[in-house]
């Protein structure tokens, strides 16, 4: 487990080498096609040194990388404020979020796919104004108001990559633990539920309810999300939520074994048509 930056690092240093590979080109041709030393190539692809997004340029370049969904996500692991695909618009923020948000929302941001676990609260890509304000003033005891707007309007703008063009394929299991904590109050949570019931029928979102009579499964230790990338399976990550940061899991073994954990949730839940039902039933009252 690390931290968000050192994994998108040695990420985009992996992508470039096998980039480099199957371009037939060796690290030390690679650092004369482009004026530079071996050793600033080695260090670019052991992760062990950041790089700027023009030397990212430089380097597929040399290598004859075409592809430009693939060429706009590793410029974006390299921290580029440009390009195309869904909008940079998280960089107005720097002086309010933490890096480890801001670095969540740049992989949620360019991720085709993602799977998710929530044990505790609605998932932010799913939750009402109100929701989200209640959510944000629980967790950080004494936010000044305006900081509060602020983290809201975060918040919202980040449902925005549900209605891009492609939209972000959103794939979400749900304790019932989820439906049943009263946020902000019962008509806040009422509008929070038709929310989600909305989501449902997008044909990119797949909702499913745990219910408490699933009993004890594998979820119980907490939250997770799974980011999955169109170009390329090498560069999907697990990111596990804590109090004041953010880890990231990359090693095919931890990636595998969530997979496989998801996999399971999906089955012990309940289907996503008897979802929906659930959660008319909850909305309910019954």
């Amino acid at each position: 487990m690390q931290h968000g930056p050192v994994v998108r690092r040695r990420k985009l240093g992996a992508e470039l080498r096998a980039l480099r590979t199957s371009a037939g080109i060796t690290s030390g041709e690679a650092a004369r096609l482009v004026g530079w030393h071996q050793s600033k190539v080695s260090r670019i692809e052991t992760g062990t040194s950041g790089t700027k997004p023009a030397d990212v340029r430089l380097l597929l370049d040399a290598y004859r990388v075409d592809d430009p969904q693939l060429r706009e996500l590793l410029l974006m692991l390299a921290g580029s404020d440009g390009g195309g695909g869904r909008h940079h618009w998280w960089h107005a923020y720097r002086g309010v979020l933490p890096p480890t948000y801001r670095d969540f929302i740049s992989l949620e941001s360019q991720a085709s796919a993602m799977r998710t676990l929530e044990t505790t609260v609605v998932p932010g890509l799913l939750q009402t104004p109100e929701y989200a304000r209640a959510v944000t003033r629980a967790a950080v005891d004494g936010l000044p108001e305006e900081r509060l707007d602020t983290l809201v309007e975060v918040r919202l703008a980040r449902q925005d990559v549900l209605r891009s063009e492609p939209p972000l394929r959103l794939n979400a299991v749900l304790d019932e633990a989820v439906l049943r904590r009263e946020v902000g109050g019962p008509g806040v949570m009422a509008r929070q539920l038709q929310r989600l019931m909305e989501a449902a029928r997008l044909p990119h979102v797949r909702l499913q309810v745990l219910p408490f009579a699933a009993g004890a499964h594998i979820g119980v230790t907490g939250p997770f999300v799974i980011f999955s990338f169109s170009s390329t399976s090498d560069l999907d990550v697990v990111v596990l939520d804590h109090l004041t940061s953010s880890l990231h899991l990359e090693r095919k073994e931890d990636l595998e074994a969530y997979t496989e954990a998801f996999n399971a949730l999906v089955n012990h839940a309940l289907s996503p048509e008897d979802s929906l039902d659930f959660i008319a039933a909850t909305a309910a009252g019954a």
